[in-house]
């Protein structure tokens, strides 16, 4: 009997204590952690989410902080490496982090766990970069790294190719839609002139933001369509020259190899090594190796190629009139 007198004191007195702790919450106001959404709670909606509802159940466990406690287990963190004190820093502020998520879900309409694995990740960091001697409150801290982390994460998982590689790409990433609502809210047509100068950004930057954000990722291997087995990059455009000029090309080269092949009979044999181990290779001899081989000088090799040229250009005018258009000077040969 006595046992169960002393049970049921216990309980009484842990309600009473729960009771009051959150009497002085709401007393008091907001504390270093804004209270979130729990799922116990009658007054908030229901979580329709298994998984975060059994994480907003966990997280509830942990107790809340005064800015006093806060600041004595940061300085006991930054003095003396107190993980234990870190730790009571973290488990903390996890409400603070589901809330802060929580202005993002419009961006990423996935998994909402996402994001919060992403803030606690960036609440992590400022754990560890918080100094409590500036007289900032822990919280305040706390929320730009979470934010910042968060951000990363959507900016870097929005799109299979990554929208926002700058500062100003990302922040022009969250400020886009807002201003064009706004100025519709005044009357204005959205147009990208005027966007560009209420955000201080160029208007291309706009219509490239806006080109990214109303449109899809699409696989250059899917399908055109559903019945099709055409892929999406049979129709890319080629930047590179058409079909037509390439097959020209290639013509052109073989009546060249021809005439040369002709040309070659009617030189002598300091023309025909200049042709074969200077012009036409791609690793050409030198105008002294050249000039070791037949005993002659530098300037006498030089010479000989420049008259060379004279005479392969007059020759091949002579026989294709439109070479002139297709190959000019020694261009001609290196195209050869």
């Amino acid at each position: 009997m006595t046992s169960k007198k002393k049970t049921t004191k216990k309980a009484t007195q842990k309600a009473t204590k729960k009771k009051k702790s959150t009497k002085k919450l709401s007393e008091t106001g907001p504390m270093e952690n804004p209270l979130v959404a729990l799922p116990d709670d009658v007054n908030l909606p229901t979580v329709s989410n298994p998984a975060l509802h059994r994480y907003l159940q966990e997280i509830s466990q942990y107790e809340l902080l005064s800015r006093e406690e806060t600041d004595e287990l940061a300085i006991r963190f930054r003095e003396g490496d107190d993980q234990d004190a870190a730790y009571r820093l973290v488990s903390a502020n996890l409400r603070l982090v589901v809330k802060v998520a929580m202005d993002f879900q419009k961006y990423w309409m996935q998994n909402f766990m996402d994001l919060i694995q992403e803030g606690n990740v960036g609440l992590v960091q400022a754990t560890k970069k918080f100094d409590p001697y500036r007289g900032v409150k822990f919280s305040y801290y706390a929320a730009y790294w979470i934010r910042a982390y968060i951000l990363k994460f959507i900016m870097d998982n929005w799109r299979l190719v990554k929208i926002g590689t700058t500062q100003a790409q990302r922040k022009l990433f969250f400020s886009l839609n807002k201003e064009k609502k706004l100025l519709e809210a005044q009357g204005f047509k959205p147009e990208v002139k005027l966007l560009a100068e209420r955000l201080s950004v160029k208007e291309s930057e706009v219509i490239e933001m806006s080109q990214r954000m109303d449109s899809w990722d699409v696989s250059l291997e899917s399908p055109v369509r559903s019945d099709s087995d055409d892929e999406q990059k049979s129709f890319l455009p080629s930047n590179g020259p058409e079909i037509e000029d390439i097959v020209a090309g290639e013509e052109m080269k073989t009546t060249l190899a021809e005439l040369l092949t002709i040309l070659k009979e009617k030189l002598n044999d300091k023309e025909k090594m200049i042709l074969e181990k200077r012009l036409l290779t791609d690793e050409p001899l030198t105008l002294q190796t050249i000039a070791d081989c037949f005993g002659i000088s530098r300037e006498r090799v030089r010479q000989i190629e420049v008259n060379l040229l004279k005479k392969m250009k007059k020759y091949l005018e002579a026989e294709m009139p439109d070479i002139v258009d297709f190959f000019d000077g020694k261009r001609m040969v290196q195209k050869i």
